[in-house]
């Protein structure tokens, strides 16, 4: 009995040491912390641009003129699309609709397309309640924002 005892104590110790007490240390995941990582800096670039615009996009003729500075739906039901502000003339705003991530500027031989090739679309900032810049009437700054404050420029936003 005696020896039946010594060989299952043996053979317990042999199989914790092979096997392990079921202890483990915790797994860390670099490439998720990396991921979280590139996301925020990639929100903190979206954070930094004052000039990406969601704007209705129902077509050619369409005379919606829904703008925001956040995704959604145009009234008419249409989801709105991201665009660049290129230029801002009076209370217009010239967009590219290319996409929000361009960094397009006005075609300088064709002053209805940008550079990009896309075609510019004119939205009125009237009444959405957006500041923007609009140094001199014509401003190229294309800062556009939801609260009041300055321009890059050094110039007051204004709203309509």
């Amino acid at each position: 009995m005696k020896k039946s005892g010594l060989m299952m104590l043996i053979a317990c110790c042999v199989m914790v040491a092979v096997i392990g007490c079921g202890k483990s240390e915790p797994v860390v995941e670099v490439e998720t912390e990396t991921a979280v990582a590139e996301v925020a800096v990639e929100d903190a670039d979206v954070a930094v641009r004052h000039d990406v615009v969601y704007a209705c996009n129902c077509g050619p003729d369409c005379a919606c003129g829904t703008v925001s500075t956040e995704a959604g739906t145009c009234t008419c039901g249409t989801e709105l699309v991201a665009t660049h502000v290129v230029k801002v003339e009076g209370h217009d705003a010239l967009l590219c609709t290319c996409s929000g991530d361009c960094t397009c500027e006005i075609d300088a031989e064709d002053n209805t397309k940008c550079a990009c090739g896309a075609d510019l679309k004119r939205v009125s900032l009237e009444g959405s309640g957006l500041y923007f810049c609009n140094c001199g009437g014509s401003c190229t700054c294309n800062f556009i924002s939801t609260e009041p404050g300055d321009c890059t420029c050094g110039m007051e936003l204004i709203t309509s």
